[in-house]
């Protein structure tokens, strides 16, 4: 099952908004995700396939050793999907 970290502030509202709204998305092409959601804090060195977090956050994670997907407007449910979708589908088939 693939893992993905949402990551925003607080580790909760947006965080979960966004894994919500990722899993749902998922979920509608025929993909199960599992997820968390997080701090900034907790989200280094996380064991996961790949993160997703405000453009603000995302910065802040160009450490990591898996994908950081930068969303600019975490209300905007179409940025989320053709930026999600094909790191999900790529994944998928790498497995």
């Amino acid at each position: 099952m693939m893992k993905i970290v949402t990551v925003c502030g607080m580790g909760f509202g947006t965080s979960l908004m966004l894994l919500m709204d990722i899993q749902a998305i998922a979920k509608s092409h025929g993909y199960e995700v599992e997820g968390e959601a997080v701090d900034l804090g907790s989200a280094k060195g996380k064991e996961c396939d790949f993160m997703v977090a405000s453009s603000e956050i995302s910065a802040e994670l160009s450490e990591e050793s898996v994908d950081v997907i930068s969303i600019n407007n975490l209300l905007d449910k179409k940025e989320i999907e053709e930026k999600v979708m094909p790191v999900i589908e790529r994944i998928s088939k790498g497995r």
